[in-house]
């Protein structure tokens, strides 16, 4: 079985990127293996970081599973970003959302079962 074992999410901005994800998930960064160019998140699963690109692609759409959607698209927009409003499916709630550098991801509500 082929797994996920890194990844990264393009930014213009490191520092940005490090206090707008900081500050509504909580994530932590690993100064040993961050750069003026990249930034390793701490503890997780799988491993990830931002890498500093002049213009992000943003080919792929991340789906972050959170606890509350609402909470958080509220949350997103106190941080300068932009959010849809959230939908609910089979799957759970979920919500389109652009960070304060225009990138955009998901935040997912997982109904029960998922």
């Amino acid at each position: 079985m082929v797994q996920l074992g890194y990844f990264t999410i393009d930014t213009q901005d490191i520092d940005k990127a490090r206090a707008f994800y900081g500050a509504l998930f909580g994530w932590r960064f690993d100064e040993a293996q961050s750069h003026t160019a990249y930034a390793h998140v701490a503890d997780t699963q799988p491993p990830f970081g931002f890498v500093k690109v002049e213009r992000p692609k943003n080919n792929e759409h991340l789906y972050f599973r959170v606890d509350d959607v609402d909470a958080l698209c509220e949350r997103v927009a106190e941080l300068g970003g932009k959010a849809a409003v959230p939908s609910d499916g089979r799957s759970g709630r979920t919500a389109v959302v652009e960070d304060d550098q225009g990138v955009s991801f998901s935040l997912w509500q997982p109904a029960p079962g998922f």
